[in-house]
């Protein structure tokens, strides 16, 4: 085995070439084996394990610099630069990150989560280095749909205009999550089906120099090509045609669901029973595609939106057909889904976009520039708003609300059950005051068959008990830990009221007034960052009452990583023991 022996790119360097496959077949099965087990980003991985065995015999890390976009194309990497222990040994699996982390070690640049940055960033590195007057390489290696997005294009833009000596390898294995979009990617195939020799070159009309690769496994033959490149002293992309989970065959068959797995079953592709990522999410994605179908079969105005995660909002490859071209999927662009929604808008069309919270911080501008500075009445629905989201530091989701809160007219629910969530989306097609944003449930799907449906729900919040001294204003998610609260409190001779928001940024102030006539104490619970969320909003209202203290809990405003969820929570004093004693403690208890 060749694998356990690499403990640094030199050991890599130092076999001979007729082990390099080999070498592959290893890395491989511990990208198979390590992600059958903890789940990771599998297919678009297998893609570029000769590339990664090519560029660490060709450069030298961490002299020269290679920047891997989005981080889906690192595994092989962290093998080969002294991680690959945690790939191949079961009892280390999932010790190192699944993106790039200059934490772990100095052959990664950078933190890297969100598409489309790498060629800017290798832009960056260049000019950088030609200032100081130095001579190593700089490679940028982007792929899996990263192109569409707009930063690729500046990127690739500026660095023709730089004109430094920078290698841009564009890992082409005709997928981003979903299928490609954009007609880009058109190009990309005018470019294959020629074997680079076709007139139409987009990269050729920006004023970059360009190669063409057609076998992206040939390790010789991508060696080879490296070579030739080391040392340019001006800007070149090499185009290789790789294939998406490569050497495995379910993931080979199926790039879309197997982009990120779940812990399956090795030998057969399986998932494993009860293996998922976020069952909630699987849920509310399923109910949220079928309403969106009935409505785009009723009523021609809806349209869904995506930005290649067609998945979280339900629509499967089956849904996508049967919605035609009501559904649309702009690719990896965020910026220009929240742009292209607002035009749909101002034409009279009432556009849904599914998007991921830690993916929308990518289009703040467009949110307050093009949807809200317009008024327009679309639907923005956010997933993965929540400590139980993605736990890498590279897709935190909770940063939300003051993101959004800080977005004129822009009204932002936070739904508590499925039925309330339902209503709601439905609401918002039909709503006619400005832009509407939804921030779906991540945690269990819970049912309140008889939650007090509203007929507008720009205000109001919904009051579930009533009880004095102490007020709990439980946002989205965490009713139920209002609920445990409540019912703890109670236990100590306290009957708390507590209150269902609905308004993740917008308190509702009369009704806050009377609370604070009525009870001691306000406790605000939120799933997300204390620094300008919900709480904050809150106690800046009741700021001006002497008689009535507020207490708001939620989340750090910090970069955490791969963390435990609950430990997350208690770290923050979010648990049913520490609020009940602190409240108990404010009262005099």
């Amino acid at each position: 085995m060749y694998l356990e022996h690499i403990t640094s790119p030199e050991d890599v360097r130092a076999l001979p070439a007729d082990a390099l496959p080999q070498l592959a077949d290893e890395i491989r099965s511990s990208i198979i084996g390590e992600t059958a087990e903890v789940g990771g980003h599998t297919a678009s991985n297998l893609a570029t394990v000769e590339l990664a065995i090519a560029l660490h015999r060709v450069f030298r890390t961490p002299d020269d610099k290679i920047v891997f976009d989005v981080s889906h194309q690192t595994y092989a990497h962290k093998m080969l630069t002294g991680r690959a222990p945690a790939f191949f040994d079961p009892s280390r699996y999932g010790e190192v990150s699944g993106f790039a982390s200059p934490g772990e070690s100095p052959h990664d640049l950078f933190s890297m989560g969100h598409t489309s940055t790498s060629v800017s960033l290798a832009c960056g590195l260049a000019h950088a280095r030609d200032i100081a007057g130095e001579s190593h390489d700089v490679v940028a290696v982007i792929g899996d749909g990263a192109l569409s997005g707009g930063l690729a294009f500046e990127g690739l833009d500026n660095a023709a205009e730089l004109a430094s000596g920078l290698i841009v390898i564009v890992n082409d294995n005709e997928w981003s999550i979903a299928p490609n979009r954009g007609g880009i990617y058109r190009n990309l195939a005018e470019l294959r089906a020629t074997c680079g020799a076709s007139e139409h070159n987009v990269f050729r009309a920006l004023g970059l120099d360009y190669r063409y690769l057609e076998d992206g496994h040939d390790i010789a033959a991508l060696e080879g090509a490296l070579r030739e490149l080391r040392g340019t002293d001006h800007p070149v992309v090499l185009h290789i045609h790789t294939e998406k989970g490569h050497g495995y065959e379910p993931a080979r068959s199926n790039p879309e669901g197997w982009h990120h797995a779940v812990p399956f079953d090795a030998s057969t592709g399986v998932v494993r029973p009860g293996a998922t990522a976020h069952p909630a999410d699987e849920n509310y994605a399923n109910v949220t595609g079928a309403l969106l179908l009935d409505w785009i079969r009723t009523d021609p105005r809806v349209v869904a939106v995506n930005a290649a995660t067609p998945y979280i909002m339900g629509f499967t490859p089956e849904l996508r057909e049967l919605a035609g071209d009501r559904f649309v999927d702009v690719g990896i662009a965020e910026e220009h889904a929240v742009s292209f929604v607002t035009g749909l808008a101002r034409a009279g069309a009432r556009p849904v976009l599914g998007i991921y919270a830690t993916f929308l911080q990518r289009a703040y501008d467009q949110l307050w520039h093009d949807l809200c500075l317009n008024g327009a009445n679309a639907t923005i629905l956010v997933f993965g708003a929540s400590a139980f989201g993605t736990t890498d530091a590279t897709h935190l989701g909770f940063f939300d609300i003051p993101m959004l809160g800080a977005m004129p007219g822009l009204t932002y629910l936070a739904p508590t059950c499925i039925e309330e969530y339902l209503d709601m989306l439905s609401w918002s097609i039909e709503h006619e005051g400005g832009p509407v944003a939804i921030r779906v449930p991540v945690a269990d799907v819970a049912s309140r068959p008889d939650f007090a449906q509203a007929e507008d729900y720009t205000h109001g919040w919904e009051t579930l008990r009533e009880g004095s001294d102490v007020a709990i204003l439980a946002l989205g998610d965490f009713l139920s830990l209002g609920e445990c609260t409540a019912d703890e409190l109670a236990a100590h001779g306290v009957e708390a009221t507590l209150v269902n928001p609905r308004l993740a940024t917008s308190p509702d102030e009369a009704l806050l007034a009377g609370l604070a006539e009525k009870h001691r104490v306000v406790v605000t619970l939120e799933d997300g960052i204390l620094d300008g969320g919900f709480g904050e909003r809150c106690a800046r209202t009741l700021a001006a009452r002497g008689d009535v203290r507020t207490l708001c809990y939620g989340l750090e405003r910090a970069f955490v990583d791969r963390y435990d969820p609950r430990e997350l929570l208690a770290s923050c004093g979010i648990t049913v023991e520490k609020i009940t004693a602190d409240v108990l403690g404010t009262l005099g208890r």
